[in-house]
């Protein structure tokens, strides 16, 4: 009989799950077809900002002008699903939370949302600028005749724009891991040297390749990765005052912790 009530459990747990996938796909492709209703204006503005007004774009495929629509669809579509998408994740997990931690995890959504949008903001403003500039400027200095396509010219800034936006997730990734107690403050001061090292070298792997543009993008990451720190211990502190209070009440006694 126990197993019995496993099994349906797990199938009732597999249903859960199959119902909330719908539900983003369904926001997802819903997101999307507005997308491509919004796309034009989305494009009309980043044509009429630089780098991109100073630029004449061509058509190198007759697919270009479809693939970009569908590109920024999808890029839509894509940040207008994400709360959604999240809230899905947060409700199917909830049951095993206890309320303190769904509570907590409930609090990473519109947080997540906020550090997408800066991290969008910031690849496009800063990073995005800095490479077409440097890439514009090597491309005339060998007296070369500029003919962008429009495909590749996005497909540049796509490449750009996501990898720096899921960067800026980096503080959410690390106040979930320490409410799971995978991660602490703690290791990630242990960490920190190796933390730094690859930061520096991902903000080299994206920028143009001189000093004041690596310099540029590596102390944003590296300032992101302290105040992570800062939000693991903000939960880890939490989590001690938490044990220390049940220990207090089933024991009868106080018991150090480190911090």
């Amino acid at each position: 009989m126990k197993d019995e009530d496993k099994d349906m459990s797990l199938v009732e747990h597999i249903t859960e799950l199959r119902k909330r996938v719908i539900l983003v796909l369904a926001v997802f492709v819903v997101a999307m077809i507005g997308g491509l209703f919004a796309s034009s204006y989305v494009i009309d503005f980043i044509k009429s900002v630089e780098p991109a007004k100073s630029m004449a774009w061509h058509a190198i495929s007759l697919w270009d002008g479809i693939r970009i629509y569908m590109q920024f669809a999808v890029g839509i579509s894509l940040v207008v699903a994400l709360p959604f998408t999240l809230y899905q994740v947060w409700a199917f997990v909830k049951p095993g939370l206890k309320e303190h931690e769904q509570k907590a995890a409930l609090r990473f959504i519109p947080f997540s949302v906020v550090l997408w949008v800066v991290g969008l903001a910031f690849a496009y403003g800063v990073v995005f600028q800095m490479a077409v500039y440097f890439t514009t400027k090597v491309n005339r200095g060998l007296g070369l005749t500029e003919i962008y396509g429009v495909s590749q010219y996005f497909s540049f800034m796509f490449n750009i724009l996501i990898p720096v936006s899921l960067l800026f997730e980096l503080p959410v990734v690390v106040m979930f891991l320490t409410q799971l107690r995978i991660l602490n403050p703690r290791m990630m001061k242990k960490l920190r040297r190796f933390a730094y090292l690859v930061l520096v070298i991902v903000a080299t792997a994206i920028t143009p390749p001189d000093f004041i543009s690596d310099f540029l993008v590596a102390v944003p990451l590296i300032l992101l990765y302290e105040f992570s720190v800062l939000l693991s211990a903000r939960v880890y502190r939490k989590q001690l005052d938490k044990d220390k209070a049940w220990e207090e009440e089933f024991y009868g006694k106080k018991q150090e912790h480190p911090v």
